[in-house]
């Protein structure tokens, strides 16, 4: 018997409780997580949050020492101080990151629940973020059993067995992720 709701959607290097933020690009994922962590964090949770991006991003810029050494050729840098550390890793290869992959390098013991931003093609639970729909943006849950709720705009009509969630109201999703994914009852 699983200790955790959705358990058997987690990823196999995944330890703690899961859940994405999963929509098509521009609709609000990182708004709403914006919104809905500092909640987290007031009902006591400890946060790891793992964002997929899809282009080529950087975290030390031009002129700065870490990104001097990179450039010459380190594939690791460590940049340390004494409030945050950051090890940017050059993969050999191009390519996708591959969301059970990036879990495993994650310090899980220190965290509570695992949030995750993207990812929208692999299987773990997942909140399907709809501002609106169309031909060329179908929702995602009717092709995805791993998704577990729809938040959308108060008003956009949407038929689906699924828990609905507004949006516009980050209080109800974080209660959501509280009871049904974080097992806080």
């Amino acid at each position: 018997m699983p200790r955790y709701p959705y358990q058997s959607l987690w990823p196999q290097t995944c330890r703690r409780p899961i859940v994405g933020f999963a929509a098509w690009s521009g609709t609000g994922k990182t708004t709403l997580l914006e919104a809905v962590i500092p909640r987290l964090r007031e009902a006591g949770l400890r946060l790891a949050l793992v964002k997929h991006a899809h282009h080529a991003f950087d975290v030390d810029h031009p002129g700065k020492d870490s990104y001097q050494l990179r450039k010459a050729g380190a594939d690791q840098v460590l940049v340390t101080s004494g409030q945050r550390w950051a090890l940017m890793r050059e993969r050999q290869q191009e390519r996708d990151p591959v969301l059970a992959e990036e879990i495993a390098r994650l310090d899980q013991d220190s965290v509570d629940l695992l949030l995750v931003e993207g990812f929208r093609n692999e299987r773990f639970p997942k909140i399907e973020l709809l501002r609106e729909t169309g031909r060329d943006r179908p929702p995602l849950f009717h092709d995805d059993d791993a998704i577990i709720a729809v938040a959308t705009a108060d008003d956009q009509p949407l038929e689906t067995t699924l828990p609905r969630l507004s949006m516009n109201d980050p209080d109800g999703v974080a209660r959501f992720i509280l009871q049904e994914i974080a097992g806080a009852r």
